[in-house]
Parts: C-alpha cells; sequence; structure tokens
C-alpha cells in the first residue's frame, strides 16, 4: 500500500473527481480513497480506468456505508461499489464506522469476500482499541488496515500501538485538521524546513508510521501534498508536533456515532 494517498471526500461525482484523480496520478499518487457514502465511486472508477497507469499499480479503496452493515447486505453494497468502479477486483475494502451490534456480521462478509478473491486486503475504520479487540476475539482475519481521524490534535499515541502491536497498519483520514494549520510551532518547522505546514503534519504522519490520504480537488494543492519525500523532521521536531495533542476531534466520536 503506498504510504500516500488521495482522499476524495465530498469531491463532487462527474468531472471534479475524476480531474483530482487525474492529477494525483500526473504528481505520482497511486492510491485513491473512496467510500459508498461519498457518491463518487463511478466517477473514482472512470478515472481509474482512463488512467495511463497500469491498473495493477494503483490501490483502489472503498468502504461499507452504515445503512448496508450486516452480513448479506455488505455483500451486495460491495458488489454495488466494485460495479459502479468498474474495476474486477479492490485493493481495499473497509468497515466504515463500528455500528453497534453490526460490524462482526459485516466483517464476516469482509472475510468471505478476501477469502473468494474480489478485495486484495481488508480492513476497518474509525475502530477504537476496544472495537479491535471485540473483533479479532471472533475473527479468522485481523484487519490489515485502521482508517481512522490522526492528526497533531489527535495523536491517538495507545490505539497507534496497539495496531503495530498487532500488525494493523494505521491510515490517517482528515490528517490536516480542517486546515486548521495556522499553529506557531508549525509556521516555526515551516520556516526551518522550508516547507509548508501542511507539508511538515504530513512528513509527522509517515515517520509516525501513518499512511496518510489527504484529499484536494485542488491541482497545486494536490501536487504541494505530494511533496514529503524530499527531507525528514528531527526526533525532537517529531516530539514537539506530538505535543500539540488535545485529544481533540474535528470528525465524529466513534463511541457516540
Amino acid at each position: 500500500m503506498p504510504w500516500l494517498g488521495l482522499g476524495v471526500y465530498r469531491a463532487k461525482e462527474g468531472e471534479e473527481v475524476i480531474s483530482a484523480i487525474r492529477h494525483a496520478v500526473e504528481y505520482g499518487y497511486r492510491s485513491i480513497d473512496t467510500a459508498a457514502l461519498y457518491e463518487n465511486e463511478e466517477g473514482v472508477g472512470k478515472a481509474v480506468r482512463e488512467s495511463s497507469i497500469p491498473r495493477e499499480e494503483l490501490f483502489i479503496t472503498s468502504k461499507v456505508w452504515n445503512t448496508d452493515q450486516g452480513y448479506d447486505s455488505t455483500l451486495q453494497a460491495f458488489e454495488l461499489s466494485r460495479k459502479k468502479l468498474g474495476l474486477d477486483y479492490l485493493d481495499l475494502y473497509l468497515v466504515h464506522w463500528p455500528v453497534t451490534g453490526k460490524y462482526k456480521e459485516t466483517w464476516k462478509a469482509l472475510e468471505k469476500i478476501y477469502q473468494e478473491g474480489w478485495v486484495r486486503a481488508i480492513g476497518v475504520s474509525n475502530f477504537q482499541v476496544h472495537h479491535l479487540k471485540d473483533l479479532m476475539a471472533d475473527s479468522d482475519l485481523v484487519p490489515a488496515i485502521n482508517q481512522v481521524e490522526y492528526h497533531p490534535h489527535l495523536t491517538q499515541k495507545d490505539l497507534l500501538s496497539f495496531c503495530k502491536q498487532n500488525g494493523i497498519q494505521l491510515e490517517a483520514w482528515r490528517p490536516l485538521m480542517n486546515g486548521k494549520l495556522d499553529l506557531p510551532l508549525l509556521k516555526e518547522l515551516s520556516e526551518k524546513y522550508n516547507k509548508t505546514a501542511a507539508q511538515i503534519v504530513l512528513r509527522w504522519d509517515l515517520q509516525r508510521g501513518v499512511v496518510t490520504i489527504p484529499k484536494s480537488v485542488t491541482p497545486h494543492r494536490i501536487k504541494e501534498n505530494s511533496e514529503v519525500f524530499n527531507f525528514t523532521l528531527s526526533d525532537e521536531d517529531l516530539e514537539k508536533i506530538d505535543a500539540l495533542n488535545e485529544n481533540r476531534r474535528y470528525g465524529p466520536d466513534p463511541d457516540n456515532f
């Protein structure tokens, strides 16, 4: 799985999402993250099929939405997503949220999809440690990925540690805190490394071992977000960014959603 991907949440179906992916691929992205909820899977699939990059070099993720969770309904939702995408297989399919009383059945459906070869990997999204422990107690497969809200104001160190210990790759959504990057430390580090605040945060993700999928439909932002592999933050600066943690969510709380 690529360390950097393009998130397409709120990218409009049709030309907007197709154009964003076209630019992303041009700038070196190989991972695209969508979901049934985003209502742009058809555009994502069209962009993938029209790309000059071979399908096997691209990494496509989608997710089952909450109202489709359950065993049979998840199998149906996956097939609908796959048809909308127009792809023979997906690289990653996720349980979007830990819906109480449903996510274990949903996971069993994902295991079946994986075992039948329709998807190369399966995982979860927005799972806390207690959700993961509960899921893993009765499952045949450990989630490959846990995609969660993760940024300097929400470092989730216990969750990151648990995932590392259990071979689960953490992936960050909303890594740029809704653009709330006007922080003195980030300004200081931007000047030190001659990088933008966004690039500093994305580099911090990578050096903490977290896959990151910033979202944008603006070509120059998509390009800027990709330019994070040509510098390294010092250990001291990583710790300074860690210290910005406020356990603050900009999205929903998985335990109260």
